[in-house]
């Protein structure tokens, strides 16, 4: 497994030096190197502080060092948000945000769950359903942006479906996990249909981490 994930991670690096590389230089492999470990010590629960401020820095060095190109790919984003997300919600009952960076921990305690659309440059989110306080028997949550890392843990009770797609990272489902390139994600639990509750979840990413727990 380990094996067959330096061998994707190798692929994709070389795959976007082709794709970048007249843009790549040492300041910009430093700026990577940061965000890297900044999403590493985030993602390892030691200081969370310290991993966003590792990772702003890397961002801010990226921002400066391709200032054109990155503000081209995340109007392109936000233009594909903004398209989406009304199609998406399907009423104007919703909650729109956009940020450059956003953090959802939504695991610690009860919270309210309300139809909403996130954009953002670099995002977080921890999502336990067991502690949401829905307030429609209809909900979709979606979350859009360049980065981001997203975990799910779903009860049985509520009915879900989830559409997803992470340009460059990993899909996360149980046990399945697949990494690399273009991956797509269509899942609806079995009791979808009976459930009295129903959540839906659209998660699109250029590169990031998508986890889902059964719980």
């Amino acid at each position: 497994m380990d094996r067959n994930r330096w061998i994707a991670i190798g692929l994709i690096g070389i795959g976007l030096f082709m794709l970048f590389g007249r843009w790549i230089g040492f300041f910009t492999i430093v700026a990577l190197l940061l965000m890297v470990a900044g999403i590493q010590q985030i993602r390892s629960g030691g200081s969370i502080r310290k991993g966003y401020i590792i990772l702003g820095i890397g961002a801010a060095m990226l921002l400066l060092d391709h200032l054109m190109l990155v503000i081209g790919i995340g109007l392109v984003s936000l233009g594909i948000f903004y398209g989406k997300a009304r199609r998406a919600q399907g009423s104007d009952r919703y909650i729109q945000r956009q940020s450059f960076m956003s953090n959802f921990d939504w695991d610690r305690a009860p919270w309210v769950m309300k139809s909403m659309s996130v954009w953002h440059v670099l995002g977080e989110a921890d999502v336990d359903l067991s502690l949401a306080l829905p307030e429609e028997q209809q909900t979709v949550i979606m979350f859009h942006g360049i980065l981001g890392d997203i975990d799910l843990a779903l009860p049985d009770y509520y009915g879900v479906e989830i559409e997803a797609f992470v340009l460059f990272g990993s899909i996360d489902v149980g046990r399945q996990r697949e990494t690399g390139v273009m991956n797509r994600l269509n899942w609806k639990s079995p009791n979808y249909e009976t459930s009295e509750y129903k959540v839906k979840f659209i998660v699109s990413y250029l590169g990031g981490d998508l986890s889902i727990r059964l719980v």
